[in-house]
């Protein structure tokens, strides 16, 4: 762990509530739309935590609890993540487990808000939401096999830092294979189009938004920044996996971070401009499809 590695965690931490608004912006640029500021998420969140909070008589500590258990799996995440290029706050042999087990404690978390309310459509949501997630994760593992084999280290401080550098450009077409399936990966956990579109209201397409419509005022701010700070991690791992940035300064691997989180961000705008979002069965093929897509990178290891 160094200083530097503090200064990435902040700097992605503080940044990730605009990349929905870039993303948000580029959509309705290429639709011919004006669409919101690009830090409209920003005073979205101080709105809310200036609001108070209103809890069904339902509900237990379970729906309270949610929110912070929600956030603090994300961050506890990000700082497994050698987001400076070189090193990690946190950072053991196997730790790629410890990332995804993380993640899905926080939808564990937030799932369970949604079912502790009692409605049978955030229940409808409960169910798409960890349906989705059990294509999502093996597609996320089989990522970090690419980057296993193509390393030789089992931490993500070693497979995305100054290792990955090394063998980067013998592994390009694996890695390039990789960062599209973590693409998709990144589209499926941010609840973006074409798996799920977080604008909608439609009570038929809705998945997340459903499992989050009990929660207001500050406990909504925190779901709200932690999904945006989960967009943020995936869109480092697609930046890590396609830019060596172990061979950088760390001051210099920042810069690059932070401009490669905002070019996911348009390309996930473009993404949405240029395509409709999929009905809900078409969602496991296209992630079978990024399945394919990372097997493929895996067996350009083994050849």
């Amino acid at each position: 762990m160094t200083a530097w590695s503090v200064v990435a965690l902040v700097v992605v931490v503080v940044m990730a509530p605009a990349l929905p608004g870039i993303a948000t912006r580029t959509r309705a640029f290429l639709t011919g739309r004006r669409g919101a500021p690009i830090l409209q998420l920003y005073g979205d969140l101080a709105k809310l935590f200036r609001k108070n909070v209103v809890y069904s008589r339902v509900t237990t500590p379970v729906f309270r609890a949610a929110p912070i258990v929600g956030l603090a799996t994300v961050l506890t995440a990000g700082a497994l993540l050698p987001l400076d290029g070189h090193s990690a706050l946190l950072s053991f042999s196997g730790d790629l487990v410890a990332f995804t087990g993380l993640l899905a404690l926080g939808r564990f978390a937030i799932v369970l808000a949604g079912l502790d309310t009692g409605s049978s459509f955030e229940g409808m949501g409960a169910s798409r939401e960890v349906t989705i997630a059990t294509f999502v994760e093996p597609v996320l593992f089989l990522c970090f096999a690419g980057l296993v084999l193509a390393t030789n280290e089992l931490s993500l401080a070693g497979m995305l830092g100054e290792r990955l550098g090394g063998v980067w450009t013998a592994a390009f077409p694996s890695l390039a294979l990789t960062a599209a399936a973590l693409f998709v990966v990144a589209l499926a956990e941010a609840s973006r189009v074409p798996v799920d579109d977080p604008a909608t209201h439609l009570e038929l397409t809705m998945i997340h938004e459903v499992i989050v419509l009990d929660h207001s005022g500050p406990d909504l701010g925190l779901i709200l920044y932690g999904h945006a700070v989960k967009l943020a991690l995936f869109a480092a791992l697609v930046v890590s996996a396609l830019i060596p940035r172990g061979l950088l300064a760390p001051w210099l691997a920042i810069v690059v971070l932070v401009g490669g989180l905002a070019l996911v961000a348009v390309a996930i705008g473009i993404v949405e401009a240029s395509m409709a979002r999929l009905r809900m069965n078409r969602v496991p093929q296209f992630l079978v499809a990024a399945a394919a897509l990372a097997v493929f990178g895996v067996l350009l290891q083994l050849r």
